[in-house]
C-alpha cells in the first residue's frame, strides 16, 4: 500500500519548535518532490515549503527563516523543522509527494503531488 504518514505534531507555546516527519511506505521518496501544506480553521490549504528531487527548496514568505525541510533517504522520510513558532502557524499540516525529474523546481501547485498524508495537527498557543 502506497502511503505517507505524518508524525510529530502537537501543542507548543509561541517561540518553541517542532519537527514533523513524513514517512513513505510502499515506494521510495528518492525521485519524489515533497511538499508541505497546511490548512488553518476557516482558511484554504496553502503551501508552506517544498523540496525538489535535487533537494532545492521553495518557501512561503510566512515561514522563511523559521522553517526548513530535509530528507533522510535511508529512512525514506522527509522532515519539516519548525522554529520560532507563532500562533498563526496553527493548522493541520500535510505532506505530499509527486514523482518529478531532477530538474523540476518544486512549487505549491497541489496537482503536482500524487500522494498525500492524512494530516497532523499543530497548535501554537500560550
Amino acid at each position: 500500500q502506497l502511503q505517507l504518514v505524518e508524525s510529530g505534531g502537537g501543542l507548543v507555546q509561541p517561540g518553541e519548535s517542532l519537527r514533523l516527519s513524513c514517512e513513505a511506505s510502499g515506494f521510495t521518496l528518492d525521485s519524489h518532490a515533497i511538499g508541505w501544506f497546511r490548512q488553518a480553521p476557516g482558511k484554504e490549504r496553502e503551501g508552506v515549503l517544498c523540496i525538489s528531487v535535487s533537494d532545492s527548496n521553495s518557501y512561503a514568505d510566512s515561514v522563511k527563516g523559521r522553517f526548513t525541510v530535509s530528507r533522510d533517504k535511508a529512512k525514506n522520510t522527509v522532515y519539516l523543522q519548525m522554529n520560532s513558532l507563532k500562533p498563526e502557524d496553527t493548522a493541520v499540516y500535510y505532506c505530499a509527494s509527486g514523482w518529478h525529474s531532477v530538474g523540476w523546481v518544486c512549487n505549491f501547485g497541489e496537482y503536482e503531488y500524487d500522494y498525500w498524508g492524512q494530516g497532523i495537527q499543530v497548535t501554537v498557543s500560550s
